[in-house]
């Protein structure tokens, strides 16, 4: 077995030149990052991950100790991908041994492997499979800071294979096959002998236990992968999706492929298997986030409601109950994030959830409100009532803990997030000259987003008959608006400030922050045409987008992460905030900006990219480590098309709103059906004008008329 140790000593580092593009095969918070040969290549962030644990660090097949050579890559499904290559047999003349892999990947990995030899001629030889799991953490594998601990190689056990974590016993893997092979020298041996035109196969299970629980595959050998439960799911989550048609083919392969993706993001609460909620992003955030599955599930809401309110309830669940440094909880706050990673829980103190955000505990509230305009019965969203205003408490108690009517963050432990808004990086929050804001911090969308959160509350207390509930959160969102007028209003600059810092002096740079206020209501009306002249000016506007930083502020970087680039779910935000003030040509604006930059994209939205002006360079530039897919910015063409048609539910009050303002060149346009309440609604648009139906117009009045389009 030496030749097989020799042999991987060259392949190795053959393959680290040659891996060639990434695929990633993901399902839950389970995926296989690998080349386009199907192999998992150690020394770098490869690897197949399961509970934010790296399972497997190297997974390379050899043919007589020799790399395959990858002929095609097919990805039907985001749990699957087919890999077919070739190898050259020691005593084959020409390269006739052909290999197809199938890899399934849930809770684990199935990889089912056929060998065909297409010779009139009979192929001895010798597969094999390198296996080494170094049970690394997810973020330090994604950080290129995993520890350089000597990786474990398998040994027989059984008829199985199985590789353990070094003084660890409740973290392993075990390595199943239907064509049980030989264990040495760190891998997986068959010897095969295939005759003329012969085939040979096996089916390989790769099953962790993480934590000391044994994972149950999702994908088990001899299950039709077609009856899978993550086959099953999104089979029903495509055939349940709304059809979106327009004239224009990019347009419509956009939002495809944003249902698609959103499609994948989803994970399920093993507690709660029909509760499905929306991870942040593949393929390192395939967890729960509180701000980022909030605001994705809001701008689903009009092509799905369960999301939504999955996510709602499982926050509840983890809502915070004490206060606890470590992981910055307090009573009533939403989580920022969870993990199950061995490094996460040693710095959250065992702990799987942190608490570090300002935004999540509102737009919890908001979201509630959001779900009861979009039908959801009040009987489903009451046993929510008691988190709703637990968040409030929280906002009044924690989120504005020095009592001057704004929420702030300053974080309690060194080491956690200085920055608690969505521009949470380091150096996301600055002043126009470039210094950086002293905590607490008063970000402006913040109290945007708690105005909102107090108008949604006191609307539900409204239909519940709760007067004294209503004319409270009424009465703090009206004080709210007028004081935050006044603070962060910077009449001499003509915009508002990003925060205030924690001496109260406003932040005063030209941020696209402003532009979620506008989303929310929160601005006077008076203000809002200065508001939406500077997010549309040349030095917000990038022609692919509004950035998040001007190009006038000192801390300007286009190809930064939050002062300069620009950012899908911001755009949508801020698109729609225009369009609530009703600057149509504004939003319409930003709307055909992000869909024409989706477009070099491959019609898949990346997380951000950089805020180079259009003039510059004829298409976007992409931010070299952005997420994608990543679920607002999957989201985001939503929301705009949302914005576009001007679609404003109300079920409570029983009617739709609709007034579309859908560019000429998008036009004709259709969308249906959408479901408000128990009632199905169509829209559809061309040049002649609009006709909204409902499938009930008793139950809800769904507005219809030729108002005419944009052109």
């Amino acid at each position: 077995m030496g030749l097989v140790t020799d042999a991987w000593t060259t392949t190795s580092s053959l393959l680290a030149r040659d891996s060639g593009a990434q695929v990633t095969v993901i399902e839950g918070s389970s995926f296989s990052l690998g080349d386009r040969r199907g192999d998992i290549v150690p020394g770098g962030s490869q690897g197949l991950f399961v509970r934010d644990v790296r399972i497997l660090s190297t997974w390379v097949m050899t043919v007589d100790g020799l790399v395959l050579e990858p002929l095609s890559t097919t990805q039907p499904d985001p749990f699957a991908a087919s890999f077919l290559a070739r190898a050259q047999a020691q005593d084959a003349a020409e390269s006739g041994l052909l290999v197809e892999r199938r890899r399934y990947v849930g809770h684990g990995m199935r990889e089912d492997v056929v060998l065909r030899n297409l010779l009139s001629t009979p192929i001895d030889c010798q597969l094999a499979i390198e296996v080494q799991s170094d049970f690394a953490d997810l973020f330090e594998v994604k950080a290129g800071q995993a520890r350089q601990a000597i990786p474990s190689g398998p040994v027989a056990a059984g008829g199985d294979a199985r590789v353990e974590r070094p003084g660890d016993e409740h973290t392993s893997v075990v390595i199943r096959s239907s064509a049980q092979p030989g264990v040495d020298a760190g891998a997986l041996m068959w010897h095969v002998s295939l005759p003329p035109l012969g085939r040979w196969e096996t089916s390989l299970e790769v099953v962790p236990t993480v934590n000391g629980a044994q994972l149950a595959l999702r994908h088990p050998a001899g299950m039709p992968v077609e009856h899978s439960v993550p086959a099953v799911q999104l089979r029903e989550w495509r055939e349940g999706s709304p059809l979106v048609r327009s004239s224009s083919p990019d347009v419509t392969r956009v939002l495809r492929r944003c249902v698609e993706d959103l499609g994948s993001l989803r994970i399920y609460d093993e507690a709660h298997p029909d509760r499905a909620v929306v991870a942040a992003g593949a393929p390192w955030f395939m967890a729960l986030f509180g701000r980022d599955s909030l605001l994705t599930s809001w701008m689903v809401l009009p092509f799905d409601t369960s999301l939504a309110s999955g996510t709602l309830h499982t926050l509840a669940e983890h809502q915070g109950k004490e206060v606890v440094a470590a992981t910055e909880e307090e009573p009533g706050r939403i989580l920022h994030e969870t993990r199950f990673g061995p490094a996460a829980r040693l710095a959250l103190d065992g702990k799987s959830a942190y608490y570090g955000t300002a935004d999540a505990t509102p737009l919890f509230v908001m979201l509630v409100g959001e779900l009861r305009r979009w039908g959801v019965g009040l009987d489903e969203l009451r046993p929510l009532l008691g988190a709703t205003d637990g968040a409030l408490r929280w906002i009044e108690r924690y989120g504005d803990a020095d009592g001057d009517g704004f929420v702030e963050y300053a974080r309690k432990t060194a080491g956690r997030l200085a920055n608690q808004g969505w521009k949470d990086s380091w150096d996301g929050v600055s002043f126009a000259d470039g210094r950086y804001a002293e905590p607490p911090i008063a970000l402006a969308e913040v109290q945007g987003y708690v105005y909102a959160a107090y108008r949604a509350r006191a609307q539900l207390a409204a239909e519940l008959g709760d007067r004294a509930t209503e004319r409270r959160c009424a009465d703090q969102a009206a004080r709210l608006k007028e004081r935050f007028n006044q603070a962060f209003w910077l009449e001499e600059l003509g915009w508002f400030a990003l925060a205030l810092d924690g001496d109260k002096h406003p932040v005063d740079s030209l941020a696209s922050n402003m532009g979620h206020c506008l989303w929310t209501g929160i601005v006077e009306e008076e203000l809002a045409p200065k508001v939406a002249a500077r997010l549309l000016s040349p030095e917000m506007f990038s022609g692919w987008g509004i950035r998040t930083l001007a190009s006038s502020m000192a801390a300007y970087n286009p190809m930064s992460y939050h002062n300069g680039s620009v950012w899908p779910h911001d755009n949508a935000l801020c698109a729609a905030g225009l369009m609530r003030y009703g600057f149509v040509d504004e939003a319409t604006k930003v709307a055909t900006a992000v869909f024409d930059a989706a477009n070099h994209f491959d019609h898949r939205l990346p997380e951000l990219f950089c805020g180079f002006s259009s003039t510059e360079f004829d298409r976007p530039i992409p931010y070299p480590t952005s997420c994608s897919p990543q679920a607002w910015a999957s989201a985001a063409p939503l929301e705009l098309l949302r914005t576009l048609l001007r679609l404003e539910p109300n079920a409570p009050s029983g009617q739709v709103n609709c007034a579309p303002v859908v560019p000429e060149r998008y036009l004709p346009l259709f969308l249906g059906p959408i479901k408000v309440g128990p009632v199905s609604v169509s829209i559809d648009v061309d040049r002649d004008g609009w006709i909204a139906r409902g499938s009930d117009q008793r139950a809800l009045k769904v507005a219809s008329g030729t108002v005419p389009v944009s052109h």
